[in-house]
């Protein structure tokens, strides 16, 4: 018995060393890995890696972790037309007034407009393609970025923090229920939430889906003041939707 006790110390010394470094020894060390003790094979690699596995004659299966399966953010390039990469041959400039509102010089050309830039050691940003004529404003391209960036994680996290709030409505509501609506939305809204009614039509209720139209619009021009309608109330299957969102404070 005691020989076979003997035989099988050997693989236990191995398993400890697969427990404690997650390393497989090479076919060259096999031999006198499995005649060592447990004790002296990890003494041998108290912190494995690459290294040091090579160097006691083992195969290191520690590689390192990579990302968690999300992709690296690509870098954000700005496309916006500047200088000499404004197309248009005149525009409508605007100069930035530190500290107050924009200063309007007016229709020039394009040359015209990077002179006034440029004597000002500023940039021509376009900031409207759209406008007749395009609108250029005279600004510190880093200032106008930073801003730009600045208003849209504003914008982001006022979508973030915005709930959606839902009030169901009826075609026959009473004028008591409908200002417990009412009341109800002109909170949420105010809370900077958005709105959503809804009114399910039962049976051949359906039929009187243009009262219930009605009652959606009566609602959307009472909250004119404090809400924008997405849009038109929509009718999905047998029940009918329209959405309010807050409107910019300021």
């Amino acid at each position: 018995k005691t020989p076979a006790r003997k035989l099988h110390e050997p693989m236990r010394s191995t398993a400890v060393l697969l427990l404690l470094c997650s390393c497989w020894p090479s076919h060259e060390s096999q031999a006198a890995l499995i005649t060592a003790p447990s004790s002296i094979v990890a003494a041998r690699i108290p912190r494995c890696n690459a290294r040091t596995a090579a160097r006691a004659g083992l195969v290191c299966m520690n590689v390192p972790r990579r990302y968690n399966g999300r992709q690296p953010a690509a870098p954000v390039i700005d496309t916006t037309p500047r200088n000499d990469a404004i197309v248009a041959e005149s525009v409508r400039v605007v100069l930035d007034v530190p500290g107050a509102a924009d200063e309007l010089i007016g229709i020039m050309s394009k040359d015209e407009a990077l002179a006034e830039a440029q004597e000002r050691s500023l940039d021509l940003v376009l900031i409207n393609p759209k406008s007749d004529p395009p609108v250029c404003k005279i600004v510190s391209y880093d200032k106008f970025r930073f801003n730009r960036e600045k208003q849209k994680k504003e914008k982001q996290k006022a979508v973030k923090n915005q709930e959606l709030k839902e009030l169901k409505l009826s075609y026959k509501i009473g004028e008591h229920d409908y200002d417990v609506r009412k009341r109800a939305a002109e909170k949420f809204l105010l809370q900077g939430n958005k709105v959503k009614f809804s009114m399910l039509f039962k049976g051949r209720e359906i039929a009187h889906s243009d009262v219930g139209l009605q009652v959606m619009v009566r609602m959307a021009e009472s909250l004119e003041g404090l809400g924008t309608l997405d849009g038109k109330p929509k009718v999905m299957g047998r029940q009918m939707i329209m959405m309010v969102t807050p409107k910019k404070k300021g």
